[in-house]
């Protein structure tokens, strides 16, 4: 490198450039090398259907849960109006203007 040029490796990407102090103009941008892939294709496959069996449980649990959802709620409404008939009707708070 000459006097004054300046090679920083981005952070983010890996990117290489090759910056002038003086102009403060970028020089040169080599790109980042490709990552290789981690896993071939017959693996990634494997995994994905190994994946499968967990993601239709969660699935459905969570229809389940949703099915249970609405029958609690109407037990805690049906709850809240029992309350509510035997106590009669409350009386309303007060607001912040009626307590001066």
């Amino acid at each position: 490198m000459d006097d004054g040029v300046f090679e920083i490796e981005c952070p983010c990407c890996g990117a290489t450039l090759e910056v002038d102090a003086e102009t403060e103009a970028i020089l040169s941008h080599q790109a980042p090398k490709p990552k290789e892939a981690p896993l071939d294709l017959q693996k990634a496959v494997r995994q994905l259907k190994s994946e499968e069996s967990s993601r239709d449980q969660r699935f459905r649990d969570q229809v389940q849960a949703e099915r249970q959802h609405g029958k609690v709620l109407d037990k805690r409404f049906e709850g809240l109006l029992k309350k509510a008939r035997t106590e009669g009707p409350q009386k309303p708070f007060p607001r912040d203007i009626d307590l001066d």
